[in-house]
């Protein structure tokens, strides 16, 4: 059982950027399943159902969501009946979608669960509670569990691995679009990562012009943000899982830009 799962897609650049990439990909690794993260694909900010679909017929076979889940109003008109797409969980009770699924290819079946930090981030409720509830429900019937942990603080972050070790498959860290350097399989057995990465333009700030983002630094005015245009750059990490176990084996970091797009 392999898992390819993509950071934070960004804007237009950053779908370019999956295209380019995932078909080469796939040859050399051939994942048994590919999640991305989608809730920047939109132009920086959420999803729509053309960009979802776009996404699907890429090849990818579940989208984690996070902060910017409603940023695009089309997103209430298809999230109840889009069963490949998850939302955080621990939005509150009655929220549209769905915070957990599970995405079957062929024979083989991963259950995705997205959570969403509380630390610099709304204040939604407990993820660390969340997700036990939800294992409570899953565990029994799948082996296979992924957890896209979208959070700001790292602490909060590892705190989720440490909690989750053992009793999931893995938890990869989403929202800061920048990849870290701390992949491991946790002792008991739970591959993990603070941070995928993103998907985009390279040479703004977090996907956005950075122009904007340093006038904002320097005034503290209001400023709108746009997602930044030029060469892109790719963020990913694959995840080898035991059959046996359910539990991690190997975790391997992805990094490509445009300018030197080779895979060997």
């Amino acid at each position: 059982m392999r898992i390819l799962f993509i950071g934070d897609i960004v804007g237009s650049v950053g779908r370019k950027a999956v295209k380019a990439c995932l078909p080469g990909l796939k040859n050399k690794l051939n994942p048994t399943f590919i999640i991305a993260n989608g809730e920047n694909a939109a132009a920086g900010r959420g999803i729509t159902s053309n960009i979802a679909k776009e996404l699907f017929e890429m090849g990818i076979h579940g989208i984690t969501m996070g902060n910017h889940t409603w940023d695009q109003k089309e997103i209430f008109d298809f999230i109840d009946d889009e069963e490949r797409m998850v939302r955080p969980a621990n939005f509150p009770k009655g929220t549209p979608g769905r915070g957990f699924t599970t995405i079957k290819v062929k024979d083989q079946e991963l259950v995705i669960i997205n959570v969403q930090g509380r630390t610099f981030l709304p204040p939604l409720d407990c993820p660390f509670d969340k997700v036990d509830t939800i294992l409570d429900g899953v565990k029994k019937r799948n082996k296979y569990i992924l957890v896209d942990f979208h959070a700001e603080a790292t602490s909060e972050k590892l705190a989720m691995g440490w909690h989750l070790d053992g009793k999931v498959s893995a938890v990869v860290g989403t929202h800061t679009h920048v990849q870290t350097h701390d992949e491991r399989i946790l002792p008991q057995g739970t591959a993990y990562v603070t941070d995928v990465g993103m998907v985009g333009p390279r040479d703004g700030i977090l996907g956005m012009e950075r122009g904007a983002v340093l006038q904002k630094f320097k005034t503290q005015l209001p400023v709108r943000f746009v997602v930044d245009e030029g060469k892109w750059h790719f963020h990913a990490v694959c995840i080898d899982l035991d059959p046996a176990t359910g539990l991690g084996k190997k975790i391997q970091l992805i990094r490509m830009e445009e300018d030197q797009f080779i895979i060997e």
